[in-house]
């Protein structure tokens, strides 16, 4: 939906540069007096500063729509999250402290390495990735993450850690609030 939105937004401004470059090869053969240079210095200035505050601002909006719900949390304070999970990531396995989640509550998740990088990835029942994170020795990153629908969830490492790294998975059940 965005891709579509900013790749018409670029066709646009393509189009615009381009008739901009129509424009000043049809007047590059054209003779002109001092007054009229004037004017198009000036109306070349003027042009310019308009199109930098339009740039400016189309900057500042996208900045905001793409990062006003920036998905990474605070990480040098806890996150006063009803449930919290450890991780510890071994080569090769994961140390979940909790295996059993509730639906609709924020989970935070703080994720470490006992040895090496490894890459954390929780993968949704269906199989998508539903978020992740690195785990480091001697830092602790969190995630906060809340799950909408019940299942088995898996954890998974991203990045190469060794020769045990394929079959480094763990699993945890979310399951819905009691009484729903």
């Amino acid at each position: 939906m965005y891709q579509d939105i900013i790749w018409t937004v670029a066709l646009a401004a393509m189009g615009l540069v381009a008739l901009g470059f129509l424009w000043v090869i049809s007047q590059a053969g054209k003779a002109a007096d001092a007054a009229s240079s004037q004017r198009a210095y000036h109306g070349a200035n003027v042009l310019r500063r308009w199109l930098f505050g339009i740039l400016l601002v189309v900057f500042a909006g996208v900045t905001w729509a793409s990062l006003h719900r920036f998905p990474i949390p605070r990480q040098h304070a806890a996150l006063d999250a009803a449930q919290v999970v450890d991780v510890i990531g071994r080569q090769w396995s994961w140390e979940v402290s909790t295996t059993t989640l509730t639906t609709g509550t924020p989970v935070e998740f703080r994720v470490t390495s006992g040895d090496v990088n490894h890459g954390f990835a929780i993968y949704a029942p269906d199989g998508r990735i539903v978020t992740q994170t690195q785990a480091m020795p001697g830092f602790t990153n969190r995630i906060l993450y809340t799950f909408t629908e019940p299942g088995a969830y898996r954890v998974m490492c991203l990045e190469y850690c060794g020769l045990g790294h394929a079959p480094m998975v763990s699993e945890f059940q979310v399951v819905a609030p009691e009484g729903n």
